[in-house]
């Protein structure tokens, strides 16, 4: 690959099995769980600070923890009742926060807090998604007021992500289904305040309801743009490219291509809060895998235990034990440990795989068939970065533009050899990140 680094100049990605099994299905209503477990790191960036005590009483809605940082978002209770314990939480990715558990009374009683925001320009726009605790609802869990703040960059495109390229989940689909009227309200203010050139919905193939009810309803202005179902679609680099045509280069955010990506639930979640006052406090999330009883998908409050959320669907298939649970779907999800960790913000999926799904192949030699560089959606060169990873070769890494990799899985899913081509890219991401910033420092 050149130094310049030309993306996109082909359709590629992966041809993944959908398994959309619960697309028909209508999200229902948990009932609020006994307990709840509210991590403070639920975005990227810095962790939120608690600002309630053991023994006080709170109410749904209520403010808990207070941002970290300009790039942190507030958390609010999911449930009434009373906190129980801040203690610490060891997070999937190894690291520790702090986590606020409340019990709950069952009563769910909303906070006299609530109310709607007042928005009249782009201060208080940003203000009132600030307050609202909305980060990327589609995984990415980025803090949106953060994504609103483009100063004076001029901004082409508001591209709505619905794509949801992940095989089994559905919930954004159920959002593009069910939840129109709360992302056109959300439109209209953002459309307002932020003057996007252009509003489009990016919607893979694969959701054909989708598209037709919503070129149906949508707003005159907001274009619907029916995309090639190859994952990863969603990707926000491959997106964008898709929907208007611009590449983000290496470096640069979406912003610097005059865009801005939003989740479909992140807007829809929007137009409720705008309407309402009520802040981030529960999510939908698609519960499937061949181990769970009865898949589908569910509302839970933020903070709830996944073991209390598969009991809800009926516990797990008898004879199909899970083997793997992740949060997320099978391409960029993340194991989770045990099944006491609690559904997050950004979790849009929980999946309980039995033996058979979950099984991990032996890999063998690498064959130099090339499949891992043809359909790598941003045109890197896996073996080749595996390679300098293994022989430490810090300068070939960042010539190879290791630090792109997205991590989507397409390498290692594509590979004949079956080769963990991914999980090394992701190694020597960290390992290139570190040495730049020494070489940055002097050191």
């Amino acid at each position: 690959m050149s130094e310049s680094v030309s993306f996109f100049s082909r359709l590629s990605g992966v041809r993944t099995p959908h398994r959309k099994d619960t697309a028909d299905m209508q999200a229902v209503v948990m009932p609020a769980p006994a307990t709840v477990l509210v991590p403070m790191s639920m975005n990227i960036g810095a962790p939120a600070v608690p600002c309630v005590g053991v023994g006080d009483h709170v109410d749904v809605g209520q403010v808990i923890a207070q941002p970290g940082g300009f790039v942190s978002a507030p958390i609010h209770a999911g449930v009434s009742g009373t906190v129980k314990q801040i203690e610490d939480f060891m997070m999937t990715n190894g690291r520790t926060c702090q986590a606020i558990r409340i019990e709950s009374d069952g009563l769910q009683t909303m906070s006299p807090d609530i109310k709607p925001p007042v928005i009249t320009d782009i201060l208080s726009l940003l203000d009132a998604v600030r307050a609202s605790g909305a980060v990327g609802l589609g995984g990415a869990g980025f803090p949106t007021a953060v994504k609103f703040s483009i100063g004076d960059k001029p901004l082409h495109a508001i591209i709505i992500n619905g794509a949801e390229c992940e095989p089994y989940i559905t919930s954004d689909t159920r959002t593009l289904l069910d939840r129109q009227e709360d992302m056109f309200y959300a439109l209209e203010i953002l459309k307002e305040h932020l003057h996007p050139e252009r509003i489009v919905f990016g919607i893979e193939k694969n959701k054909p309801q989708a598209i037709a009810s919503l070129r149906g309803s949508a707003p005159a202005y907001a274009e619907i743009k029916a995309l090639p179902s190859i994952y990863p679609q969603g990707g926000e680099k491959v997106l964008i490219y898709h929907t208007t045509g611009r590449t983000v280069q290496e470096g640069k955010l979406p912003i610097d291509a005059g865009a801005i990506v939003l989740n479909c639930t992140t807007l829809a979640f929007l137009g409720q809060y705008f309407k309402t006052g009520c802040p981030l406090v529960s999510k939908c999330i698609t519960v499937a895998g061949a181990a769970v009883a009865r898949p589908q998908n569910v509302i839970v409050p933020i903070g709830t235990p996944i073991k209390d959320v598969f009991d809800f669907c009926g516990g797990f298939r008898e004879g199909h034990p899970p083997v793997k649970v992740l949060y997320g779907g099978p391409m960029m999800g993340i194991a989770v440990p045990d099944l006491n960790v609690p559904v997050l913000k950004n979790t849009n999926a929980i999946l309980a795989m039995d033996e058979k799904e979950s099984a991990i192949p032996e890999f063998t030699q690498c064959i130099r068939c090339g499949k891992c560089l043809l359909h790598c959606p941003l045109g890197l060169e896996p073996r080749s970065i595996n390679a300098a990873y293994e022989h430490k070769d810090m300068q070939a890494l960042q010539k190879l533009h290791a630090g792109l990799c997205m991590e989507c899985g397409c390498c290692s899913y594509i590979c004949p050899a079956r080769r963990p081509l991914t999980q090394l890219n992701k190694l020597a991401k960290a390992e290139l990140i570190a040495w730049q910033k020494q070489q940055k420092e002097g050191k």
